[in-house]
């Protein structure tokens, strides 16, 4: 099922869904699965699966030279998203990136997952990799996610790269993009960064999920800018409740956001990373029945490989 129709459904009860990291290479689905029971008793409608693009490291050699070797840390996230619903049956929804994939590898993704039955994808530009200094997208690729979302909603209406394809099946995927309360880091403002993800539901997108965030006033304010602006379709909160001290100065600089100062003045004075994850709980509990209390659709968490954080914030709401 749609994640809109999903939202529809439920009638204006604000529901639970989290995201889950692909095991490490070499590890088993079990990982999977042993993140995931402990929170299917909340009943996440969806489940979203991130991708994780290729990586290139340098091996020295004997003889000194360098030998450029490409790895892949956690591949898989379409077979999971097939695992997820067959033994669950929730919506599993994979993300799509343009960094990694050219243009006929994305419509080769989407198809296969069209076989699988999954409904739903989540078209994201993707970050730059360890040895590039700006996002750069495979030759014959898509350099931003407004344009991957174009090639989505061309392949619903049955629109292939070869136009020459006979007996054009239409696909139907609904359609999930990023969205940022305190702005994309290459934004060069929040306006510009609406702008754009205005384009990308003009494109085809049907629902939007937020980068994390700490503070629901930047939620409020990017939700009313988005209104203002003629978005209209769903805008879902994604949540992190902090865990370590370390996520401090890390979480700031990786996704270029502002934590509170109650909320770094609670953790600072935290022993060990035991009371820091207490506090990252709560605080986030608070951020949710506001946000609850608002109507929001969905609460998406980010669960970063684990679940007993989450766990402990559903059981307090769902």
């Amino acid at each position: 099922m749609k994640v809109t129709d999903h939202i529809i459904n439920a009638q204006g009860k604000t529901q639970f869904s989290f995201e889950i990291l692909p095991p490490l290479k070499g590890q088993n689905i079990s990982e999977i699965f042993n993140q995931m029971d402990p929170l299917m008793e909340f009943k996440p409608p969806f489940v979203d699966v991130t991708y994780h693009r290729e990586e290139y490291v340098y091996k020295e050699l004997e003889n000194g030279l360098l030998q450029k070797k490409v790895v892949r840390k956690r591949p898989g996230t379409v077979g999971i998203c097939a695992a997820i619903q067959n033994k669950y049956q929730v919506d599993a929804i994979p993300h799509i990136l343009c960094g990694g994939f050219t243009k006929e590898d994305t419509e080769n993704f989407l198809i296969d997952l069209g076989f699988l039955g999954i409904d739903n994808v989540m078209a994201l530009r993707g970050d730059a990799v360890k040895t590039e200094t700006y996002f750069a997208p495979e030759k014959n690729g898509h350099s931003y996610a407004g344009d991957l979302v174009r090639q989505i909603s061309e392949l619903n209406k049955g629109t292939y790269l070869d136009t020459e394809i006979e007996n054009q099946a239409k696909t139907d995927f609904c359609i999930g993009v990023a969205g940022y309360p305190e702005k994309h880091m290459e934004a060069p403002s929040l306006d510009s960064d609406i702008h754009f993800l205005k384009k990308k539901i003009k494109q085809g997108a049907t629902y939007i999920v937020t980068q994390m965030f700490f503070d629901n006033t930047k939620y409020f304010e990017f939700v009313k800018k988005c209104r203002d602006a003629g978005i209209t379709v769903p805008i879902i909160p994604g949540l992190k409740p902090l865990a370590t001290k370390k996520q401090l100065n890390l979480i700031p600089h990786r996704f270029s956001l502002e934590l509170p100062d109650p909320l770094i003045s609670q953790v600072i004075k935290c022993k060990n990373n035991a009371a820091v994850r207490q506090v990252g709980v709560e605080w986030c509990i608070q951020q949710s029945k506001e946000l609850i209390a608002a109507k929001v659709p969905v609460l998406h968490y980010y669960s970063m490989g684990k679940s007993d954080n989450i766990k402990a914030i559903a059981a307090d709401l769902f």
